[in-house]
């Protein structure tokens, strides 16, 4: 069957029209001709017929079978462009515009923290990304998107499999490189006993791991600070992270340039203090999270450094309990909410006077669905900044400067 490939949808497969006939099909770009049969809504193996002047030949050997890229195959430009207008494509269907004041793409190898998972085998162990729409592991060898220092510690990770996981059960490993060395948390490994610790310490000390922690036990105790502004920071095991050091550090200067001159400012959803630690060089600021240990970690950074203003904290479920409008006094608001969005933080902002307000988010459509409802309260996207630090992959963030009309 023959098929044309209209545009990608969000996850980046193709949309692939034949007739009256809708199917994805993974690794094609639009304008392409393909050739395959479609089954429950998907063309497992579609045939180039014609390929895009946008397709390149991508770089890295598990493409095909790894899960862990999705447009690896088109140039850069395209997929710069094609996220782009991802985020103007949400927005345009809440009725909203924006000006693009800026696009940063993150370079190859450089994300330094991934979630990698592990499975035992007759022979050893795998470890890797998920196959595309599979739970088979595929077994990394290269990869262009990892930090040099967490491909090579790949063997050791397979040792930390073969060690600690079942046979039955897939163990997952959050790896985070750090100044100090890697960081590693696990989950859904054997349960802890004198033997299985004692292996495990042995390999943390010999891949010299700044940190290991099996099921949220500490094995080793090597503090993988962090620099965030003047301060560093010890974050939870497993704990967000922004995924590159060069994608944080554009979202944190659109920030500083939608809130500069503020003298007193909030950031809700502030984490381990990723926006507020280099904010409090030059302002007040009171941080508002929801989870315990994270908020601690920031409250631990801020009393270490100096040089900074005063810093506050606040735990509170934002989601459940939004800050109202007479908690909202400040010069400048910043809000970094997950994937979900703060629809009712967004509605109660909405309700406030003028303020400097920058919106960092993750997810298009959460955004776009928020931007609607400040929109409504009378506030408008000044300047919108595109942050892509997930190469190759759908994901993509940005940072959104609001004002009142």
């Amino acid at each position: 069957m023959i098929w044309d490939i209209a545009r990608l949808g969000r996850k980046g497969d193709g949309v692939a029209i034949s007739g009256e006939a809708r199917a994805l099909a993974a690794l094609t770009l639009p304008g392409e001709t393909v050739e395959g049969e479609a089954q429950d809504g998907r063309i497992a193996a579609p045939r180039i017929l014609t390929p895009s002047p946008d397709r390149v030949r991508p770089p890295c050997p598990h493409y095909r079978a790894c899960g862990g890229c999705a447009l690896m195959h088109g140039s850069d430009d395209f997929v710069k462009a094609w996220k782009v207008g991802v985020v103007t494509e949400a927005l345009r269907a809440q009725g909203l515009t924006a000006a693009i004041a800026g696009v940063h793409v993150s370079p190859p190898r450089s994300r330094r923290r991934a979630v990698l998972s592990g499975r035992r085998t007759k022979k050893g162990a795998l470890v890797g990304f998920h196959a595309r729409a599979s739970e088979v592991i595929v077994d990394l060898a290269e990869c262009h998107v990892l930090r040099p220092a967490i491909l090579s510690a790949l063997p050791l990770l397979r040792e930390l499999t073969v060690t600690g996981a079942s046979r039955a059960g897939e163990l997952s490993l959050t790896v985070t490189e750090t100044p100090a060395g890697l960081d590693i948390a696990t989950s859904g490994g054997k349960p802890m006993d004198p033997a299985l610790f004692s292996a495990l310490a042995a390999l943390a000390e010999r891949g010299d791991l700044a940190r290991l922690t099996w099921n949220d036990q500490p094995i080793t105790r090597r503090p993988p600070a962090l620099v965030m502004g003047r301060a560093q920071v010890v974050p939870p095991p497993g704990s967000f992270l922004q995924a590159t050091a060069e994608g944080e550090a554009a979202l944190l200067s659109a920030v500083r340039d939608i809130t500069r001159g503020a003298g007193r400012l909030l950031d809700l959803f502030a984490g381990c203090g990723t926006f507020t630690l280099p904010l409090a060089e030059t302002a007040e600021v009171h941080a508002v999270e929801g989870l315990a240990a994270p908020l601690a970690a920031l409250q631990d950074a801020a009393r270490r450094a100096a040089g900074l203003r005063r810093i506050t904290t606040e735990m509170r479920d934002l989601s459940r309990r939004p800050l109202l409008p007479d908690e909202l006094g400040y010069d400048a608001i910043v809000i970094d909410p997950p994937r979900a969005g703060a629809e009712a933080q967004a509605r109660e902002i909405a309700r406030i006077g003028a303020a400097k307000l920058a919106w960092v988010s993750c997810d298009p459509v959460t955004f776009a669905r928020d931007a609607r409802i400040l929109a409504q309260g009378g506030w408008v996207i000044s300047r919108l900044f595109v942050i892509d630090q997930f190469r190759w992959s759908p994901h993509v963030e940005t940072v959104a400067e609001f004002r009142r009309r």
